[in-house]
């Protein structure tokens, strides 16, 4: 008899499942969180020159470059519909904000409803932008943030760990399979207390699938992941040389290992688009970058972002429209047809795979199926970024 296929655990991701996830701007006050915001959504949020300027999370989108939708634009001279990731402008923190200070509350409240962050830390030196502590010191800034984020947390851990601490106790060695289920999950969330006590950001632990089911019914903020943009000046980000970026680079290796640091201008990026939104042409865009010497960062940024929330796209593409469709990494076909119509998932039969490479070595669709590079799949398949599929339902051939 041969031996029983070993099965494999799938693993289960930090975060709210789903593909209309929001990645939120955090930093301290008077930072370049809101001059960010503006620029990278082309808004008009007020970024004046003291704290709290912002107050209310402002919320906008955009579009996540993708150089395989433009080329499969010009194939089909359709329509164009870029995946598109949604940014939340969340006003200032300051140190005590997890005790209330500077409305601290509200905002952290703000940053548990979002379920990324670019947290923004001030790496240039303007006489004329005040800063909340008076000098800058973005270590004393990633730290004050850091260590604001994990207070909140241990608070949350610890007001459920106090009003279940006395029935856990009561409970002893025995009881019902719901009892030992509550006393699993009691020892749980005191296992990611200590964690975080300690000095952790809880998406940094190698958690269980339980322990993740757990970690992921609490709105918990340091799991959630983070991608750190230093806002420079313009010299500085042309030149590509700022004196606090090792600094800032150091910290980061040195209290989350892996994160990626992002240096970026608010100044350059500001009088970029506004030239873009002023309607300037390609050329005058182009010019712009050319004396400059530089290009933007919000390309990578946006990137980035999308790719820290776990999502990727898939591609629709016909006669009437070139769509990049989100959804999360490791999905199976059945949960990539929901992202278009739940009828289309749910009436899946298979679905028509093209690779985008194949395609555009082959040129077209008919040279691709020529060679033998249409792939057919069936609805438990995983989908992968870049596919460009054609869901086969119990509708007809549902999307094209």
């Amino acid at each position: 008899m041969p031996p029983k296929k070993q099965v494999v655990e799938e693993k289960i991701q930090l975060g709210r499942p789903g593909n209309n996830l929001k990645i939120g701007v955090v930093g301290l006050p008077n930072v370049g969180k809101s001059t960010f915001f503006n620029a990278i959504t082309s808004s008009s949020v007020p970024a004046e020159n003291y704290p709290f300027c912002t107050i209310e999370p402002e919320e906008s989108r955009v579009a996540v470059p993708d150089e395989r939708l433009d080329w499969l634009f010009t194939l089909y001279t359709s329509k164009k519909v870029p995946a598109y990731l949604t940014i939340i402008d969340i006003a200032g923190l300051v140190k005590g904000a997890a005790e209330g200070q500077g409305l601290g509350n509200a905002f952290l409240s703000h940053i548990s409803a979002v379920d990324g962050i670019f947290h923004v830390v001030r790496a240039f030196v303007d006489p004329d932008v005040v800063h909340v502590n008076d000098e800058v010191d973005p270590v004393s800034d990633l730290e004050t943030i850091h260590n604001e984020l994990r207070l909140k947390d241990t608070a949350m851990l610890n007001k459920y760990i106090d009003a279940n601490a006395r029935n856990i106790e009561r409970m002893g060695s025995g009881g019902t399979v719901d009892d030992k289920k509550r006393k699993e999950e009691f020892a749980i969330v005191t296992k990611i207390r200590d964690w975080v006590v300690a000095g952790n950001d809880v998406r940094k632990g190698n958690w269980t699938n339980r322990e993740v089911d757990v970690i992921n019914a609490q709105p918990l903020l340091t799991s959630k992941p983070v991608t750190y943009l230093a806002n420079v000046s313009e010299k500085d980000y042309i030149r590509k040389k700022n004196k606090f970026l090792p600094v800032i680079k150091k910290w980061i290796d040195e209290n989350n290992p892996g994160d990626k640091l992002i240096p970026f201008s608010g100044v350059f990026e500001t009088a970029l688009a506004a030239l873009s939104v002023a309607g300037g042409e390609a050329a005058a865009v182009a010019k712009f970058l050319e004396e400059k010497g530089a290009a933007s960062a919000f390309p990578k940024i946006i990137t980035l972002g999308y790719d820290q929330l776990n999502l990727m796209h898939f591609f629709t593409a016909g006669e009437v429209e070139v769509r990049a469709w989100t959804c999360r990494k490791g999905v199976k076909m059945t949960e990539a047809a929901r992202c278009i119509h739940n009828d289309i998932a749910d009436s899946l039969i298979q679905v028509d795979v093209m690779k985008f490479d194949d395609l555009k070595t082959a040129g077209s669709e008919a040279e691709l199926k020529a060679a033998g590079k249409l792939h057919i799949r069936g609805k438990d398949a995983i989908i992968e970024d870049g596919d460009i599929v054609y869901f086969r339902s119990g509708m007809g051939r549902a999307k094209k």
